[in-house]
């Protein structure tokens, strides 16, 4: 988030785990404004059901922006049934291109159970390499604990939950109570 627009607020860490079969998406639930935790059981972790497919979106940023993008994309998905890269690549151009989108400060995990993007307003639609991604304050603590506990023999659930509470140790901004969401 640019802190012209949005001094002091941080919050939000959203990872995505894909392991034997399944894939877990696992977001906190702390809102802070500067060094004060303004909410600390916001839900960021959504799943959507267009067109009777299941998709989970975890959303770092602002939440009326992620709200708008939500929307957006389940319309792609209804309008793209079952292609949820396509869904993806055209929300990402609408964000990139469109006057009013431009403007939104958010960033999108999104998942079908078999493929993970991380969605953002730079035009970016992004596959993880190693089966996990992040994003938000703690994204990259996140990111660093599951890549490394993918060595170990815990399932997707089992690494997103430990790798979540590592993120909520080290960042400020992030917090221990989870929205676990899992496909597959």
């Amino acid at each position: 988030m640019s802190d012209e627009k949005f001094p002091g607020w941080h919050g939000t860490t959203i990872l995505a785990v894909r392991r034997g079969g399944k894939v877990v998406v696992a977001g906190d639930g702390q809102v802070s404004v500067g060094p004060t935790v303004m909410k600390g059981t916001a839900r960021k972790v959504r799943r959507l059901t267009p067109g009777g497919h299941d998709v989970v979106v975890g959303f770092a940023g602002s939440t009326a922006d992620a709200f708008t993008l939500l929307e957006r994309l389940e319309k792609k998905l209804e309008s793209a049934p079952g292609q949820l890269a396509r869904a993806c690549v055209d929300l990402a151009k609408d964000w990139r291109m469109d006057k009013y989108l431009r403007n939104l400060e958010a960033m999108l995990i999104v998942t079908d159970g078999k493929e993970i993007f991380v969605v953002t307003g730079a035009g970016d639609v992004l596959e993880p390499e190693h089966d996990v991604a992040a994003i938000g304050s703690g994204g990259n603590f996140a990111l660093a604990a599951a890549r490394g506990l993918m060595a170990s023999d815990l399932d997707a659930e089992g690494v997103a939950r430990a790798a979540m509470k590592i993120a909520a140790d080290i960042c400020v901004y992030t917090n221990g109570n989870l929205t676990v969401e899992i496909l597959g």
